[in-house]
């Protein structure tokens, strides 16, 4: 009877978690509401109020802008044309903005004819994210978010700066020399030069403003919101929760870099190393966002001029990029991917992938063998322990004998024990540090796959055209020929089923000793995991079904060559099955 109600209990519980996580997933990471937004841009230069860094010059009201649309936006003129190796767009004049970047590499969907990502968008469309450049401070007239700057040339490309001007007609002339490099990086050059009769203070200042509501999610395996270096180390611990609730966040000492970042994109700011500046983040309200760079003030005497450059990063988050810049000098930009913990794994892992990739051709293939390579390397460490675990059957029968002769003296007992295993050469944590050293390098393989903007959009075979989305062919309404979508976590696909499939036949390959309610859980549990990971990226489902397939034929080739380990667990069965009706009557 107790027997019943635990299988009862157990099941309910398989149960509880099957229909509760798609619930739990929704409630901890609630997809972006499709609600339409006004935008609330920056105008520094237009008020003095104090924030998040306390610096008299940066604004903490916004100005409301009705929703436009995007190609209503960027029609309108003054504008200057992007056009560099890896990025295209324009640049606002009035405001001196950068409100227009697409990702030539990158496309927005799968599909071939999709178009670009549009990573950056003018202020008041939909996705709204700009970088602004500007000048703040006392004394004179200052450029301003409706100031209309005049630009030297009409197309901004990898060698072709652009100057943008403006004279306030006081004596204060302002330039801001934009160059753009061969990958995602915009310089921004502020000079401003006093040539009137009194001295004027002024703030060179950038700031990277944003919504959140076309945001990734931020789980605890990929941090997305706000992000910096600061004091030679990257702080993932801000979303944009927290800064809402906040309203404003000082940058820490010594900031490298700061903006927001998505599993795939990054907007970020650089500012001029050995400059004087205040950083922060802020909520402007209404899902709106922004981050703040501002240089302290310089009292400009007639005749003197000031320069500060800025730099900023929008484009993809690829590694091996990132870590060009980083050689070049910017701090740890290269853990802008949130590698976590094992990143000394993780990076060697993506680099050989991409080897792979780079010469089988198709993305699914090259995660297959990489899976073989890794479980390979592995497989000596898994002999290891599975030898150790070998070596502790084979003195069970004395280890037994030892545990009843001293049942009544624990340190005598542990004597004993230890030394019969010098005795025998057994080490009894030797199979237990095996399966240690691996997780941390199969976790790495997995990090690398949620990370690597490498697989976004890349086919497998067939239905499969992007390993990076879940699969998209759904068993419970036959593959879309019956009227009706299926909610995220009955999405059935192929991968799905024969992960469930594989992980089952796991779990039958191994002998266990257990008893029978703990066998029903078991064998109950590979279906429950099934259902949890099918809204999983199909390249994830991809690994771990390879990763089981390999499992299995790892246990049986050990079992074949151990088999000592077998009989002893199915003895232990069959005694706890004998034993099984004795204790239920």
């Amino acid at each position: 009877m107790d027997n019943q109600r635990n299988l009862i209990l157990a099941v309910v519980l398989c149960g509880i978690l099957f229909l509760g996580y798609d619930a739990a997933t929704t409630y901890f990471y609630p997809a972006p509401p499709e609600t339409e937004q006004g935008d609330r841009p920056t105008t520094p230069a237009q008020q003095r109020a104090a924030n998040v860094t306390e610096n008299p010059g940066v604004a903490a009201e916004v100005e409301r802008q009705e929703k436009v649309d995007l190609d209503e936006a960027l029609a309108s003129g003054n504008r200057v044309r992007i056009d560099a190796p890896r990025v295209e767009g324009s640049i606002n004049l009035v405001g001196a903005r950068v409100d227009d970047i697409e990702l030539k590499d990158h496309r927005a969907t799968v599909d071939k004819d999709s178009g670009p990502v549009q990573l950056f968008a003018p202020a008041g469309t939909p996705i709204q994210y700009f970088a602004q450049f500007g000048f703040v401070g006392e004394g004179t007239e200052l450029p301003d978010a409706k100031t209309v700057w005049t630009a030297s040339s009409d197309v901004l490309s990898a060698d072709n700066p652009v100057d943008l001007r403006w004279d306030n007609g006081e004596g204060q002339r302002f330039r801001i020399r934009l160059s753009i490099d061969d990958n995602y990086m915009i310089t921004a050059e502020q000079t401003v030069a006093n040539a009137g009769n009194a001295p004027v203070v002024v703030s060179p200042f950038a700031t990277i403003t944003r919504t959140s509501l076309t945001s990734s999610k931020s789980t605890w395996i990929s941090h997305s919101g706000p992000i910096g270096a600061f004091d030679g180390s990257v702080d993932y611990g801000i979303d944009y929760d927290d800064l809402a609730e906040d309203q404003a966040i000082s940058g820490a000492a010594n900031p490298a870099w700061l903006g927001f970042t998505d599993v795939y994109w990054l907007g970020a700011l650089v500012p001029q190393p050995g400059a004087a500046l205040d950083t922060g983040f802020r909520s402007l309200g209404d899902n709106l966002f922004r981050t703040d760079l501002i240089y302290d003030p310089a009292v400009l005497r007639p005749g003197r001029q000031i320069t500060r450059s800025s730099r900023l990063f929008a484009g993809a988050k690829e590694s091996h990029v990132l870590d060009q810049y980083e050689d070049a000098g910017i701090e740890k930009f290269g853990l802008a991917i949130d590698w976590g913990w094992f990143r000394w794994f993780e990076k060697p892992i993506l680099w050989l992938l991409r080897q792979i990739f780079s010469v089988v051709g198709n993305f699914g293939v090259a995660i297959i063998l990489l899976t073989c390579i890794v479980r390979g390397l592995m497989f000596p460490i898994a002999q290891k322990g599975f030898a150790s675990m070998a070596s502790m059957k084979a003195i069970q029968p004395d280890m037994k004998k030892l545990q009843e002769k001293y049942k009544d003296d624990k340190v005598k007992q542990q004597q004993e024990m230890q030394k019969l295993f010098k005795e025998r050469g057994v080490n009894p944590v030797a199979g237990c540090l095996p399966m240690v050293l691996q997780i941390p390098v199969f976790f790495a393989l997995y990090k690398v796959l949620v990370l690597a903007i490498e697989m976004r959009h890349q086919p497998f075979i067939l239905w499969i055209r992007d390993l990076s989305a879940p699969d998209p062919a759904h068993v419970l309404n036959l593959f879309g020929l019956l009227p009706y979508e299926v909610p995220g976590f009955l999405a059935l696909g192929p991968l799905a089923l024969l992960l469930g499939f594989t992980m089952w036949l796991t779990f039958r390959l191994n002998p266990s000793a257990m008893d029978p309610v703990q066998q029903q859980v078991f064998s109950i549990m590979p279906w429950v995991l099934m259902f949890v990971m099918a809204p999983f990226a199909a390249g994830l489902l991809l690994y771990w079904n390879t990763s089981n397939l390999l499992t299995l034929a790892q246990q049986k080739y050990l079992y074949s060559k151990h088999p000592q380990l077998k009989a002893s667990a199915e003895k232990e069965k069959a005694e706890k099955a004998r034993a099984q009706p004795e204790s239920t009557t």
